[in-house]
């Protein structure tokens, strides 16, 4: 029997935990952009040492929304301030459901008077078109979905191709690009330069720790646009990231990309999982790790523990304000950085030369192997904590990950991730056969990077946190 949306799949499968733990889905993939460029180390290196190009063309949603009401509907779902929200800014945006917690998060461009493009991952992207055809607004919407992993053979295209030029020579490229200096502008305004004849708009970034800028423009002037990026930074030691390293960056910077979309119980969503179709990426998602609950709300998460507390404003009524109101006051579990011992993450490895079920394979250098993470935190016995992204720096020669622990966990602590799954593993296809093991870890700053937590703005991903 197919099943017409979310809901309907939630009712048959009885349990949306053992729905997500057991899908066919596994891991999230980083599509079009090839694996490497050089090698993934150096690549790695370079968005520290010299200047990288990262291609942000493929993997993300663009949701388009324009008209008279795009600034309200806009305030009535984020938990920013919209108060001073002018044209030619941007602002990360992190809506939660009607409980206060976290659906997804991305960029908010404001590009005209009536005009704003979310960029980021599905779900949230998902919510803002739900919203827009349902809620009552005068706005209209438009989404360009990510390109899908597997092309077929196909050519793809998207609206727009969107590049970042990132690291510490980052703005000696971008000048170069454009034919003389370049106005530094402040986080997250948007501006304008030139490459190769043509007006490129722009936003200041900062995602490798330095300063930097995301650019894009018509999707047909993609390869004339890289080209001209990639013959400029050669004499600034520009590398190309490619699939493979690009998402690890966010074990040095601190940004936990992809937690479980809160969608998944409350009456008040209802309407909302019968919007989604049965292919969505909430429907068709997986959770994996060591964390295993039978209360699917266990796996959601609050603004405060992602680091959003500074950006959460009540001065306007918005989606999930009186939820956060009350939780406002309260002690939060907290981001962190772990950084894992090596000799257990040799012990891991190790055991793929012998015989018998190995450990669960770490991956480099990203080692996630499902769309939402979820392995277990310890100390004194006790689970104080969340695992949630995981990755190899070859920058910080470490393998560190992206986690949210109980206030009392003190930094420079030592704890114990549990890696691996239970009784030898769900039946997600990127998981082996395996044995449980403990990792010894130490809580550390996240940003973890030095230059991350030096250059970044107050709020983006947190000045670091411990």
């Amino acid at each position: 029997m197919s099943h017409k949306n979310l809901e309907e799949l939630l009712r048959a499968s009885g349990n949306p935990v053992a729905m997500l733990r057991n899908s066919p889905i596994g891991a999230y993939v980083y599509p079009v952009v090839p694996s490497e460029f050089s090698n993934w180390r150096d690549e790695q290196a370079a968005w520290q040492k010299t200047a990288v190009l990262f291609d942000q063309a493929h993997h993300m949603v663009e949701q388009y929304v324009e008209g008279p009401d795009a600034l309200k509907f806009f305030t009535h779902l984020g938990m920013n301030s919209f108060a001073d929200f002018p044209v030619n800014r941007a602002k990360q945006l992190a809506p939660t459901n009607y409980d206060g917690y976290v659906i997804g998060d991305g960029i908010l461009f404001h590009l005209d008077e009536q005009s704003f493009v979310f960029v980021g991952r599905a779900p949230a992207a998902s919510w803002i078109q739900f919203h827009a055809e349902t809620g009552g607004f005068k706005v209209k919407t438009r989404k360009d979905d990510r390109s899908p992993g597997n092309t077929k053979g196909n050519a793809v295209v998207r609206t727009h191709y969107r590049f970042q030029i990132q690291g510490p020579n980052a703005w000696r490229v971008i000048e170069k690009l454009n034919g003389g200096p370049v106005p530094e502008l402040k986080f997250f305004h948007l501006g304008q330069i030139t490459i190769a004849g043509r007006k490129v708009r722009t936003l200041r970034h900062g995602m490798a720790g330095a300063p930097g800028l995301e650019i894009w423009g018509p999707y047909a002037e993609r390869e004339e646009i890289r080209a001209a990026i990639v013959a400029a930074g050669k004499e600034f030691g520009l590398k190309e990231v490619g699939a493979r390293a690009y998402a690890t960056n966010t074990c040095e910077s601190g940004w936990i990309p992809s937690p479980l979309p809160a969608v998944y119980t409350g009456e008040k969503m209802k309407q909302y999982r019968e919007w989604l179709p049965a292919t969505s990426y909430e429907a068709t998602g997986s959770i994996g790790g060591s964390f295993v609950s039978q209360n699917i709300e266990d796996y959601y998460v609050t603004p405060y523990e992602m680091g959003y507390g500074p950006f959460i404003k009540f001065d306007h009524d918005f989606i999930g304000s009186e939820a956060l109101q009350k939780m406002a006051g309260k002690p939060h579990r907290r981001k962190v950085t772990l950084a894992w011992n090596a000799d257990d993450v040799v012990k891991v490895w190790r055991s793929m030369l012998e015989q018998g079920d190995p450990y669960k394979y770490i991956d480099l250098p990203l080692s996630n192997y499902t769309s939402a993470s979820y392995d277990k935190v310890m100390k004194d016995g006790k689970i104080v904590g969340l695992n949630m992204f995981s990755g190899y720096s070859y920058n910080e020669r470490s393998m560190l990950s992206l986690a949210i622990v109980d206030p009392q966990v003190e930094p420079g602590s030592e704890v114990k991730l549990v890696w691996g799954e239970e009784a030898g593993g769900t039946k997600k296809p990127t998981v082996e056969r395996h044995r449980q093991t403990e990792i010894r870890a130490i809580v550390s700053p996240a940003p973890y990077a030095k230059q991350a937590q030096t250059t970044y703005h107050e709020g983006w991903r947190g000045k670091a946190t411990v």
